[in-house]
């Protein structure tokens, strides 16, 4: 479907629109029209290697972001819409933080460490072939979801590191009219390691408003030997107190997976995958100082969100085997995004991990 210039299906893409577009860029960071390679040598982070073309040759290309500062990517007046993200990141992922703020919002709607946001929290390159998200080599962070926003929407990056970090980048949009019953884009990052024994582990909650949850990432770090997902994810909704409406069956169940992820021909290593709905993999660990078994997992709800009209929140827990055949809750490092759709204003979300709570070790 499409609107307004809007398209996410190639049967929308011939028709012809108002939309105008617009990219920001090191290039042309307001992203006016004809604004793009205006900087001079003097202005250029790639002023050396241009020295002898001058404006209008890559001059600019670039953005470096010093320790404990924060650079404002994007900063537009609606309406309009977000189609596109690409960036390539250096420095530790985690320590550089995406925020997006939707109208006039002090509260981010997006706030998430880069790498988690593109499903890969481990400062390991995966690919990912996923309709909202791709990672292609060598480190390509590229986001499809849609965001429309009806005012402003004003987009930074935070980094927590002790050193700079060099980031490209390119966000991809279109001005025009907003459907009144557009919801917004939201992202929550959560992690708790090790997870207290007994606990579960909360993916989402504390959301009011009404809107559709549409997907979840899991950087899941193994603290035990054997077998780790056997546990539930479940979705309160609305008027759900003690018990959900929504409850799952087993982790690879809910990231449409089964039977433990394995190889269905040898049955002695896990198989991993990527589909534009789901995926999982797995991080090698048979390197010096390389203990514990990390893997990934996404699912995204696109032609299955979860719709809710007042509350929203969402668990999973961590569940592996006993001897004789007993569940053992586990207390592995868990890390989650959630991913959803809703009206605004939003609700303040938990404070952020600090640096030495985020990193990964």
């Amino acid at each position: 479907m499409s609107f307004n210039g809007i398209s996410n299906s190639l049967d929308s893409l011939f028709r012809l629109s108002d939309a105008q577009s617009r990219s920001i860029s090191p290039e042309n960071p307001d992203g006016r029209p004809g604004g793009g390679a205006r900087s001079t040598l003097e202005e250029g982070s790639a002023a050396r290697a241009a020295r002898d073309l001058g404006r209008g040759w890559k001059v600019n290309p670039y953005t470096e972001i010093t320790a404990g500062s924060t650079l404002t990517l994007a900063d537009m007046d609606g309406p309009g819409a977000l189609q596109h993200i690409w960036l390539t990141p250096t420095g530790q992922w985690r320590s550089c933080i995406l925020r997006i703020y939707w109208d006039g919002q002090s509260q981010p709607s997006v706030e998430v460490p880069v790498g988690d946001f593109f499903c890969s929290g481990w400062q390991q390159y995966h690919q990912i072939s996923a309709l909202p998200v791709c990672v292609n080599p060598g480190s390509a962070f590229n986001c499809y979801w849609t965001m429309p926003f009806k005012k402003h929407c004003r987009i930074t990056l935070e980094n927590l590191a002790a050193k700079p970090v060099t980031y490209y980048y390119q966000i991809d949009y279109v001005l025009t009219a907003v459907p009144e019953d557009a919801a917004y884009f939201h992202a929550q990052f959560r992690r708790v390691n090790p997870l207290p024994y007994k606990s579960v582990y909360t993916i989402l909650d504390g959301v009011t408003g009404q809107g559709q949850y549409v997907g979840t990432y899991m950087a899941w770090g193994s603290n035990n030997s054997g077998w780790w997902g056997e546990g539930e994810i479940k979705f309160y909704m609305d008027n759900d107190t003690d018990y959900p409406t929504v409850c799952g069956t087993g982790t690879e169940d809910y990231f449409c997976g089964s039977y433990n992820f394995e190889d269905p021909h040898t049955h002695d290593h896990y198989a991993a995958f990527s589909t534009p709905y789901s995926g999982f993999y797995t991080l090698q660990t048979d390197q010096l100082y390389a203990s514990q078994r990390r893997f990934g997992l996404y699912r995204f709800h696109l032609t299955d969100p979860l719709r809710f009209r007042q509350k929203l929140a969402v668990t999973i827990q961590a569940l592996g085997w006993r001897e004789d055949g007993r569940y053992l809750p586990l207390q592995d490092d868990l890390a989650s995004v959630a991913f959803w759709y809703q009206t605004l204003p939003t609700a303040a979300f938990p404070q952020l991990p600090g640096p030495d709570q985020l990193e990964v070790i």
